[in-house]
């Protein structure tokens, strides 16, 4: 019965671990699209973009977070 459980508990993590990967692949391409978005100048839009990446990294995954270079310029 053990054996079963530690499967099952493998299966469980493996899909944690997919799950992770995926929200770190969006959150990659969110990136990339708040700095094409400041590279334009729609600097607005990609300040709200970069709040809401902000949250999800503290907030829903518990990662610090990384600060990106448009929320450091003179313009945002």
């Amino acid at each position: 019965m053990a054996r079963n459980s530690n499967s099952k508990t493998s299966k469980q993590q493996d899909e944690t671990d997919r799950y992770r990967q995926a929200a770190e692949d969006a959150l990659q391409q969110l990136d990339w699209t708040i700095g094409y978005l400041h590279g334009i100048r729609k600097t607005e839009i990609s300040k709200a973009l970069a709040k809401n990446r902000s949250f999800i990294r503290k907030r829903l995954m518990g990662v610090p977070e990384e600060p990106l270079p448009t929320q450091q310029t003179d313009e945002t």
